[in-house]
C-alpha cells in the first residue's frame, strides 16, 4: 500500500456552544490539517509514471479547501443570537456557519469528505487544534 501525506494550516476562531469550560468562549487556533491518501498501485506511463498522484495536485486541492476557513469565525448554525451574528457580518467579519459543532473531531470528518469529493482515496485525516492536541479520522469504508 502506498500512502502520501500533505498538510496545510489555517488560523480561525470558534466556540463550543453548550460546553461547560473555557472552550465555550470564542477563541482561536492555528489549525493543521494532515491528509493521507492511499493506493495499491502506481500510475503507469505518462508524466505521472510511478506516482500515486502528483503531490502538487494533492497540496493544491487541500489548500483550496482549507484556505476558505482561514481568518474566520467558524460557528455551528443557530448557536449565536441573530442580532449578534448580523452585527458581526455587518461590520465585515468573516463568519462561516456550518451544520456541525466545530470540534477537531468533526472537522477531521468534514475535511475527509471534502477530499473524497475530489476523488482521493483518503486513508486518514488528522486535524491539529494545537501543536500537542489532535483528532484523527479514518473512513470506515474503503472506496476504490
Amino acid at each position: 500500500m502506498f500512502i502520501l501525506k500533505a498538510e496545510h494550516n489555517f488560523d480561525s476562531a470558534h466556540f463550543l456552544h453548550g460546553y461547560e469550560g473555557k472552550c465555550s468562549n470564542i477563541h482561536g487556533h492555528r489549525w493543521k490539517v494532515e491528509v493521507e491518501v492511499q493506493s495499491e498501485t502506481l500510475i503507469e506511463g505518462g508524466k505521472l509514471d510511478g506516482m500515486v498522484v502528483d503531490f502538487g495536485d494533492l497540496k493544491k486541492d487541500l489548500k483550496e479547501i482549507v484556505d476558505y476557513y482561514d481568518h474566520s469565525l467558524i460557528i455551528q448554525k443557530e448557536t449565536m443570537r441573530k442580532q449578534t451574528l448580523s452585527c458581526l457580518k455587518e461590520d465585515g467579519f468573516k463568519i462561516i456557519e456550518i451544520d456541525f459543532r466545530p470540534t477537531a473531531e468533526n472537522l477531521s470528518v468534514f475535511f475527509c469528505k471534502e477530499m473524497q469529493k475530489k476523488d482521493y482515496l483518503v486513508k486518514r485525516v488528522v486535524v491539529n487544534e494545537t501543536p500537542t492536541n489532535s483528532a484523527a479520522y479514518e473512513p470506515g469504508e474503503v472506496r476504490q
